[in-house]
């Protein structure tokens, strides 16, 4: 049976990227399922989950893919991050490494993701305040530095997850709209109404079995 969430005027694709362990399944599941699993192992292989918004009176449904930052797993980067219009990067606020780490993420972006793909930085795990090591001031330079949206999120407490998600999502929709209005050719960043309806399995199954990678 299709349900209300089958009901959508966008369809965009969002992937989580980042060192592994830096919280993007909590990231996740907070958004989709308002859940958080302290013994959250890692991810093995990919899964997506996804949620609607309202945007301007429009539902914009989003489709969150999440995968293993492990390097064992990097192979799976084409089809991953294909078709995908916004991309959340995340690192743990309280390991210095994994923010180290985001100018290489952010390069595999500009090497495999489209060119228009709309970027956020998210440093995660915000309710470590007493065992921080990245600076926010630092982050956000980083940020501005490189054109991408930046905020600090807690999947633990649920800082900032609504708020993350929805700003990416509605700066998409932005992005999406004006071209419509000015007539533009539509691209891979076009609406919902140029990708066909997938059908979502379940979380716990691998996303590599989806079928929307290749409609776009």
């Amino acid at each position: 049976m299709r349900g209300k969430d089958d009901e959508y005027d966008y369809l965009f694709k969002v992937v989580l990227i980042g060192d592994s362990g830096v919280g993007k399944s909590n990231l996740l599941s907070r958004f989709t399922r308002n859940e958080f699993n302290l013994e959250s192992k890692s991810t093995i292989g990919v899964e997506f989950a996804t949620r609607s918004i309202q945007v301007d009176n429009k539902t914009v449904k989003a489709q969150i893919w999440d995968t293993a930052g492990q390097e064992r797993y990097r192979a799976i980067t084409s089809a991953y991050y294909r078709g995908a219009v916004g991309a959340l990067l995340v690192y743990d606020i309280a390991k210095y490494l994994t923010y180290e780490n985001a100018e290489r993420w952010l390069k595999e972006l500009q090497d495999h993701a489209d060119a228009n793909i709309v970027i956020m930085l998210v440093g995660n795990k915000s309710d470590l305040r007493h065992l921080r090591a990245v600076p926010t001031d630092e982050a956000r330079s980083f940020a501005e530095k490189n054109g991408l949206s930046f905020l600090e999120t807690s999947a633990l407490d649920s800082t900032n997850v609504e708020t993350a998600f929805h700003n990416i999502l509605s700066e998409i929709y932005r992005i999406v709209s004006q071209r419509q209005i000015t007539g533009q050719a539509e691209s891979e960043f076009g609406p919902s109404s140029t990708i066909e309806p997938i059908q979502v399995l379940p979380t716990q199954q691998e996303g590599r079995q989806a079928p929307c990678c290749q409609n776009i």
